[in-house]
């Protein structure tokens, strides 16, 4: 994802160096043909050359679009429930370990905190491990987004929708709903902790 952002953004700086550049030439060029009707070679032109910059531009996010689809072998499975306005969370590989997950109350929080984006269980995952998420609503839709992470699943009533990730380091990530899904929309944050493989072991062990 962030290589395919700074492909993207190179093109578009080129594209804005080049209109600049002509906007700049002609609001300064003093010369006038008043003669000159058309220019079908620069229509040509101008119409062919976006084409090519657009088809360099498809071709590797279609590329990342389907290997983000893709679902590698996971190591753990992690179910996300949206209610109105939590998430419940579902380890599906162990016996009965879920938990709802609520924002932190302002009342409560510290200068340590993120205001409206802190929770009071946080959904703890190991780092370096490729990670399912299982992703469905119980009363309207929302959707579960990570952006650090990539992530942006919608959560549907009565239907499944997954994805897959792999959390390269440790440390907290924040996301919020990104489903206009209510009156308290905005109060349905994500927090995921990342640990290492040991740390979840032992975490998991304690919850189960």
């Amino acid at each position: 994802l962030i290589s395919f952002h700074d492909h993207t953004l190179m093109i578009i700086l080129m594209i804005l160096t080049v209109v600049a550049y002509m906007m700049i030439t002609l609001a300064l060029n003093k010369n006038v043909n008043r003669f000159m009707l058309e220019g079908q070679m620069i229509e040509v032109a101008w119409t062919i050359i976006p084409a090519i910059i657009l088809i360099f531009i498809a071709v590797p996010s279609l590329r990342l679009l389907y290997l983000m689809d893709e679902i590698h072998k996971p190591t753990l499975t992690l179910k996300e429930i949206g209610h109105q306005w939590y998430w419940s969370y579902e380890y599906s590989d162990f016996l009965k370990v879920e938990f709802d997950s609520y924002m932190m109350p302002q009342d409560e929080s510290n200068k340590n905190m993120f205001r409206l984006l802190d929770t009071d269980n946080h959904t703890t995952l190991p780092m370096n491990s490729f990670i399912r998420i299982v992703v469905t609503a119980a009363d309207v839709l929302h959707s579960w987004t990570v952006p650090s992470l990539g992530i942006k699943t919608d959560a549907t009533p009565g239907r499944l929708n997954q994805c897959s990730f792999l959390i390269n380091r440790p440390g907290l990530f924040y996301g919020q709903c990104s489903e206009i899904c209510g009156a308290n929309h905005s109060f349905m944050p994500i927090v995921i902790e990342s640990i290492n493989t040991n740390m979840f072991i032992n975490w998991i062990s304690n919850l189960s």
